[in-house]
């Protein structure tokens, strides 16, 4: 479904992105989705700092003829850590959280433990938390059938007998290395509940959905029956559906957004708008600023910011993130200093041919700098333990 208001112009270069074979001499995106297995795929585009189009293509579920739009739900998997990292670091604008203090400061449900006890050690900051480099345990949440018993987030700290999951520790010194921690975006999770003293979901609804006008997005979960209709079904690989349509995910911080690539658009346009000095919602420069500041080196991923992978400097700087829950997979990736990105969002366990690929094709065709089609990787799945940015 496209906006009216598209350009000439736009849906002409819409067109060049769904007609370009995805891999040199191969399918388009339209081919892709009808042989590929995936049954849905929703894009949303920035240029020149404004969403020029947003598409959805094929269909929410498998054998059904219920179609994707660019107002479908899809899972936001590991995207859902940066979304919530800019809620922290707002409330650090406000001067309720630190990000060099110990986060236990701020914690009251529940502290972190110490990693050996009675013996001096390095406090785990909310920077750490952000930026994976806090020494925690848990790299990444499978989520629950609906049919479960779902856990609290204390549940899943502790690990108690309705998690599938550890519990959330220090295991490596705090500050030393990068090492990618859902368990560590838990602990981020209940520090804002603590501080805000107000449901996961709320808090994030009134620190970051309201002020950029993200209205389909929504931290809930379970997913609200009321918006169920509106929702894209998961599927494994082969395209069959996840039992259940999707899984919940209790650790909203790390895996739990659902939104639609046009309100991730909007979120990305309000920081690369600050970056640019132009008006904007959530941060300011100076906190913007920080959000991109590289803290680790994070392998393949490139650098890791708060919330957000870092690749290239200068001009050719971008950042973003990438997801993979059960039965989705995701990308967003934005230029710092060009007003430029997209999003991508698959409802399959194999969209990662589709996200891993059609970046380079935008990119191509919107002439993004620095984009080298020998360092293309064909056969790497772009999931969230590895971030590839064009």
């Amino acid at each position: 479904m496209a906006f009216p208001s598209f350009s000439n112009e736009a849906l002409q270069r819409k067109a060049q992105v769904e007609t370009a074979p995805i891999l040199k001499g191969k399918q388009s995106l339209l081919d892709y989705i009808d042989h590929q297995r995936i049954p849905g795929v929703s894009i949303a585009v920035i240029n020149d700092y404004e969403i020029e189009w947003a598409e959805g293509y094929g269909v929410r579920e498998t054998g059904q003829p219920d179609a994707v739009t660019s107002e479908t739900l899809f899972q936001a998997c590991s995207i859902s850590k940066a979304v919530t990292a800019i809620a922290a670091l707002r409330l650090v604008e406000r001067g309720q959280l630190d990000l060099d203090s110990d986060i236990n400061t701020f914690l009251t449900s529940w502290k972190v433990p110490p990693q050996k006890k009675g013996a001096d050690q390095p406090a785990v900051t909310l920077r750490q938390l952000l930026s994976h480099t806090a020494g925690m345990s848990v790299a990444w949440y499978p989520g629950y059938h609906r049919e479960q018993d779902i856990p609290t987030l204390y549940e899943v700290l502790e690990s108690s007998y309705v998690s599938n999951t550890p519990e959330v520790r220090i295991t490596t010194t705090p500050g030393e290395s990068f090492r990618y921690s859902g368990g560590g975006y838990c602990v981020v999770q209940q520090a804002l509940v603590d501080v805000t003293r107000k449901p996961f979901p709320e808090l994030m609804r009134e620190l970051v959905f309201e002020p950029v006008e993200m209205q389909r997005s929504t931290y809930e979960q379970p997913l609200p029956a009321e918006k169920w209709h509106r929702a894209a079904t998961a599927h494994r690989p082969g395209g069959k559906p996840v039992p259940g349509k999707w899984h919940i995910y209790p650790e909203m911080a790390a895996a739990g957004l659902w939104t639609t690539p046009t309100d991730l658009a909007r979120l990305a346009l309000d920081l690369q708008c600050a970056e640019a000095g132009k008006p904007s919602r959530l941060l300011s420069l100076r906190m913007v600023n920080e959000l991109l500041t590289p803290q680790s080196k994070a392998g393949e991923r490139g650098m890791i910011g708060l919330g957000v992978f870092i690749h290239g400097k200068g001009n050719y700087a971008r950042f973003g993130h990438a997801g993979d829950n059960a039965g989705f997979n995701c990308q967003w990736l934005s230029l710092v200093h060009k007003g430029q990105g997209c999003v991508i969002m698959t409802n399959s366990d194999e969209g990662w041919l589709i996200t891993d690929k059609l970046p380079r094709i935008i990119a191509q065709v919107y002439e993004w700098p620095d984009i080298s089609a020998k360092n293309e990787k064909s056969g790497s799945k772009n999931i969230a333990s590895k971030e590839n940015f064009l």
